[in-house]
């Protein structure tokens, strides 16, 4: 069976049927209302919040915090919703701003503030970026119950509401994304990303991905709630992207409503493990610090012992804003502790990222990567197996397990959720 990339230069791969497992992918999704009646329902029936008209009588200033470019939230599409209900509330045009919780990721171009934003929204209003890096644009508000230090763009100070916007599937720190996942660590500095994102490393991806309650969830709702996060909109989209709900209201009761809402959409199960899973990354493909996402939903496909095959073409490589991971290559969460310790590495954020990754390709698989955008030294330095196109990962995956291995497929793997029977 010959099996698809969604990628440009990447070629196809021919499977012996007598190993396909299967084919597996979020689900597809046939949805009655159109998309604007969907955005339109979440506005009028908010969860566990009256209408947002009616809460901002004592509001001037409003800050509507908006994902960046490593998210598909169809924010165009809401935001013409949402600006029409902050003026039914009183607020002016100069009253509205616009930060991109960018994490610490890069900051987005002019083509993906337009993707994102449309055309009209940047000439009315204005459009800050979160710079993560720069400690003079955070304040810091306290600790939070946990021990975790918060420190957050100071633009928060300025402001009588904050508004998130985002969009809830899988998520390997905080089981799924959305809720209080926009301000932390989305507007947050690295030391409280990084405190947040260790915590995520103690756990195995299984512990946390696809788990709609989780320790790490509750520290990041501790700290949405401290800054002062009031509302949130957030979207769930199917596996061909197309919106198919919105919940909008309190930030906690909305994402859980949008949580179970993701779940049912995004796992697919599988009969039982395999001894190899191929999976994309796509839609987050643009680097290899989003790009493996593919590699924590093939964790909870893969048998222990078996190979990961990632495909993915990252076209600008590993992480533009995290050299730290080149640097010290995928390790298991042993070594990169003992190296914490040590503070021979500093930013725990990338200390997180190389732990989930290790828990994958050097505790309970092998990996073996597929990148036209990585070369085969970058990919051998981190950890990998390298190869040139997936049809040669295939047969290095049976010369080291065996050509009677049972092989499954993930489509989308940057949200999908396996579940095994």
């Amino acid at each position: 069976m010959y099996i698809s990339f969604p990628y440009p230069g990447i070629k196809s791969l021919d499977v012996p049927e007598k190993n396909l497992l299967g084919v597996f992918s979020p689900s597809t999704l046939e949805i009655e209302k159109s998309e604007e009646e969907i955005i339109e329902d979440a506005f009028s029936n908010p969860i566990a919040s009256s209408p947002l008209p009616e809460t901002l009588e004592w509001c001037q200033d409003v800050l509507i915090l908006v994902d960046d470019y490593t998210r598909t939230t169809p924010t165009q599409k809401i935001l013409p919703r949402l600006i029409e209900e902050l003026e039914r509330g009183g607020i002016k045009p100069e009253g509205i701003r616009f930060l991109v919780a960018s994490g610490t990721h890069r900051l987005m171009t002019k083509e993906e503030r337009l993707k994102k934003f449309g055309e009209e929204i940047p000439t009315r209003f204005t459009i800050l970026s979160h710079r993560w890096w720069d400690p003079s644009q955070l304040v810091y508000f306290g600790e939070t119950e946990g021990g975790t230090p918060i420190y957050v763009n100071r633009v928060v100070e300025e402001v009588d509401l904050i508004i998130g916007i985002g969009q809830i599937v899988p998520h390997r720190v905080t089981g799924f994304s959305g809720g209080g996942n926009i301000i932390q660590p989305g507007i947050c500095g690295e030391e409280t990303t990084g405190r947040t994102h260790w915590l995520s490393a103690e756990f195995k991806g299984r512990e946390i991905l696809g788990k709609i309650e989780n320790p790490v969830k509750q520290e990041i709702e501790r700290v949405a709630e401290k800054v002062g996060l009031e509302w949130v909109i957030n979207t769930i989209q199917d596996g061909s992207g197309r919106l198919v709900e919105v919940v909008a209201g309190e930030p906690v009761q909305a994402y859980r409503r949008g949580a179970r809402r993701s779940l049912e959409v995004y796992r697919a199960e599988l009969p039982h493990e395999a001894e190899i899973v191929i999976a994309d990354s796509h839609p987050y493909d643009s680097d290899l610090w989003v790009a493996a996402k593919g590699i924590y939903a093939a964790e909870l496909a893969v048998k222990q012992g078996g190979i990961v095959i990632l495909v993915s073409p990252c076209p600008e490589g590993i992480s533009p804003s995290h050299p730290e991971v080149l640097k010290q290559g995928y390790q298991t969460f042993e070594e990169v502790n003992q190296k914490v310790r040590q503070e021979k590495i500093k930013k725990l954020t990338a200390a997180a990222h190389l732990v989930h990754v290790g828990r994958v390709i050097k505790e309970r698989a092998k990996g073996i990567l597929v990148s036209t955008g990585i070369s085969k030294e970058e990919a051998e330095r981190l950890g990998f197996i390298h190869a040139h196109e997936p049809q040669e990962a295939l047969e290095i995956a049976f010369s080291l397990v065996g050509r009677d291995a049972k092989l499954a497929v993930l489509q989308r793997g940057g949200e999908i959720l396996p579940v095994i029977k």
